[in-house]
């Protein structure tokens, strides 16, 4: 059996690399401390980029939480994105995580700090709180599904995705909502002959493509298919796997995303649709911040709908089947988890759902004031959420991070026609051993 200080020394021994590069980093931040054992305050490590989740917290220090703030009172650090997963794999392997911290980019490194047993049991804590039902059901499906059926995190955000479509000009153009893959294909053709994008995607980012073809698969295959995968089950180079890469791949091809995919970012692939310039936009419903913003939204609120990825023709996965995530989820610290940690996580899943949805516009994971008023496009997703019994993940979410990385840097390949989708499968495949 492995002890507990051999899992700690084996998770040690994996961050040594980083150690280099990461020397300046343990003091990154806005100030105040990055250490594991209680300190009377409640030390938030958050992903320097999300200042939401930072601001939820802080407003709820300012009321909702008055009191356990007093206790331990609220201290922000914060560390940049792009070095999260080490300076997490850094603080771990010295025991020296802070109270609560954002999760990271990969949801392997959490799951590796998981196994070196220094997070807090959300899910025990919460029965022990009589708050069991603080974290909604399809949030605690996602967060299962992603983390091996155990709930050892907070889901700062809820997500579903999905196609958002401009109205107007599916109507000026004879297009119906598409239920089916194939439909889908249709309506880009059409968009598409009438000069305008059909799908804006941000293929310099890689993963709005990825997230097409792993809806594809999980349509075709069903909604435990990429969790075949990482249980050596099945594999992307099986033949069921390859097709959801080559369907993406024809829609590139036909021109779905425009002449220049390789080359839009995240920014811009945002306002190619909200300027009225692409029919169609797969995304997440974190976007509803830009689309509830009359200063981007050109469409206005009535100017778009959402349909779930459509079915595919004699596939075992359906559309009801929401893909979700579940943004950055947070973590607390075992060995910071004193009588103020405690507090504060009791009052985190009383208040911060509708703290975030009141202030932020962000739907969460946590349950929410059902009386509250929201912008029209957000009702739409909460009527998805409420209506969603099955949500599936996306493409990379149990994959290592080198796995994520082949995929989202090789996707703008595939849907130009400079990679196969065999090639662009067998090179995901083979980092995942």
């Amino acid at each position: 059996m492995i002890t507990q200080g051999q899992r700690r020394a084996a998770l040690l021994t994996a961050s040594t690399l980083s150690i280099a590069l990461l020397a300046s980093a343990c003091s990154a931040g806005d100030g105040g401390e990055q250490g594991g054992e209680a300190s009377g305050k409640l030390e938030y490590l958050s992903l320097a980029e999300n200042t939401a989740v930072k601001d939820t917290l802080t407003a709820l220090s300012e009321d909702q939480c008055a009191a356990p703030e007093e206790a331990s009172p609220l201290s922000v650090t914060t560390q940049p994105q792009a070095s999260f997963d080490q300076q997490l794999q850094l603080l771990a392997g010295q025991d020296a995580l802070p109270s609560l911290f954002a999760t990271g980019n990969s949801p392997q490194v959490i799951k590796d700090v998981h196994g070196a047993d220094q997070l807090v049991d959300i899910d025990a804590e919460l029965e022990e709180l009589g708050k069991s039902d603080a974290i909604i059901p399809a949030a605690r499906s996602t967060i299962e599904a992603l983390y091996d059926g155990e709930v050892y995190v907070l889901p700062s955000e809820f997500n579903v995705e999905g196609i958002w479509y401009n109205k107007a000009l599916f109507e000026e153009n004879g297009i119906s909502i598409p239920t089916t893959f194939d439909e889908l294909a249709t309506a880009a053709e059409q968009l598409a002959a009438a000069g305008v994008t059909p799908m804006a995607a941000a293929g310099k980012d890689g993963w709005p493509l990825t997230r097409l073809v792993g809806n594809y698969i999980y349509r075709s295959v069903g909604p435990d298919a990429l969790q075949k995968v990482a249980d050596g089950e099945a594999k992307l180079t099986d033949p069921e796997y390859v097709e959801g890469a080559a369907k993406i791949a024809e829609l590139g091809e036909a021109g779905a995303f425009g002449p220049s995919v390789g080359s839009i970012d995240y920014t811009t692939a945002m306002n190619e649709f909200l300027t009225g310039k692409a029919g169609m936009y797969y995304m997440g419903s974190w976007a509803l911040a830009n689309f509830n913003d009359p200063a981007q939204n050109q469409l206005g609120a009535d100017g778009i709908g959402f349909v779930p990825f459509p079915d595919v023709d004699g596939g075992s996965g359906d559309s009801t089947q929401l893909a979700a995530n579940i943004g950055v989820p947070l973590a607390m610290s075992q060995s910071a988890f004193d009588d103020g940690a405690k507090e504060w996580l009791g009052c985190i899943a009383d208040n911060f759902g509708t703290q975030s949805l009141a202030e932020q516009g962000v739907i969460t994971g946590f349950a929410a004031d059902d009386a509250l008023d929201v912008e029209p496009l957000t009702g739409i997703v909460q009527d998805q959420i409420a209506s969603a019994d099955t949500t599936v993940l996306w493409f990379e979410a149990l994959f290592n991070p080198k796995a994520t990385t082949t995929a989202t840097s090789n996707a703008q390949l595939l849907v130009t026609g400079q990679m196969s989708p065999e090639d662009f499968m067998a090179d995901v495949q083979a980092d995942l051993g």
